[in-house]
């Protein structure tokens, strides 16, 4: 059976990125790759692991304060809620539904954007008890899908955009406000912009919260490899590989790699790619900088947001923070 165009395109992309960054001079691959269908079900599993309290944290926080986020909101509640990355939207229908109990009579569009289409098809189960509530799922990458939420928006009406889960972390410092520039500039003023972030916490609770003794993370990450032997082509014996996370306090960033235990040589037939490993040499797969209050502000700002307001949590150092687009 031939594969659809936009598979077509999509399996390019991927052999692209896998021979840029598995030739560069210090190998890494792209986070988002982790996140294929295999990657998204034990992410999930990651999420209820007792070493891992980011998602816990966030639920907690959307809620027990989802009808004061709305209240910041503004006088008019935004009709168009955007989210990038929405996983299975289960911490998400708390703000959906305090948005739909704060203006019950206005249509609700709410648009997830995800690389996963299992994750989108989970999405829409989720939420589809929100009485009220029109899902128009976005696969894709985040600017693709953003793109096209911000062409189909409420003319005249704020748009409310969700960045949750700790994902702004994935970025380095600079990274991170080149990015909300660009969310920036695809936005109006006006717009609102919820941004979720995990905060510095002790250097033994991060490294289990990335590494943790049941062995999904290393699971998560190793899958990765895995997914380049499905969809490229590869070779790669997982058994020659090992996960490992590790903390760059200068960066502020809690790393994960992937080992190689000998050396090796990978054949990736798609991206037409012969790489060769050294023994103890790694592949980046993952950053997630771990971040100070002031300095979420910050980040803000220079992007071209004003912040209104945010909420943390204290069981598990996070924070949701609401800006307005300036």
């Amino acid at each position: 059976m031939a594969l659809p165009a936009e598979r077509i395109a999509q399996l390019s992309s991927f052999a692209e990125d896998v021979r840029a960054g598995l030739t560069a001079s210090r190998k890494t691959l792209p986070s988002k790759y982790l996140y294929d269908a295999v990657g998204s079900a034990l992410f999930e599993v990651i999420t209820v692991l007792p070493e891992y309290g980011v998602t816990r944290a966030e639920e907690r926080l959307l809620r027990e304060h989802a009808a004061s986020m709305v209240a910041h909101l503004g006088a008019t509640a935004p009709s168009d809620i955007v989210e990038l990355g929405s996983g299975t939207g289960q911490k998400t229908r708390y703000l959906l539904q305090a948005l739909r109990d704060a203006a019950p009579t206005v249509a609700t569009v709410y648009r997830p954007i995800e690389i996963s289409e299992t994750a989108l098809q989970a999405c829409a189960r989720n939420l589809a008890d929100i009485a009220g509530l029109r899902v128009v799922s976005e696969q894709g990458d985040y600017f693709e899908g953003l793109g096209r939420a911000c062409a189909a928006r409420t003319p005249g009406q704020p748009l409310l955009l969700l960045f949750l889960g700790s994902t702004i972390g994935n970025f380095g410092r600079d990274e991170a406000v080149a990015f909300l520039q660009t969310v920036r500039a695809t936005l109006s003023e006006g717009d609102l912009l919820l941004l979720g972030t995990d905060l510095l916490k002790p250097v033994a609770t991060l490294i289990d919260a990335y590494d943790d003794p049941a062995g999904v993370t290393a699971a998560f990450d190793m899958n990765l490899l895995a997914r380049i032997n499905r969809e490229l082509g590869g070779d790669f014996d997982l058994r020659r590989f090992r996960h490992e996370a590790r903390f760059d306090a200068a960066a502020g960033r809690i790393e994960m790699h992937l080992r190689s235990l000998c050396r090796q040589t990978v054949r990736v037939a798609a991206a037409d790619l012969t790489v060769h490993f050294e023994a103890d040499e790694t592949i980046w797969t993952e950053s997630s900088h771990k971040y100070r209050s002031d300095d979420v502000a910050r980040l803000g700002a220079e992007a071209g947001f004003g912040r209104l307001a945010s909420w943390e949590d204290q069981r598990w150092p996070f924070a949701e923070t609401l800006f307005v687009a300036r």
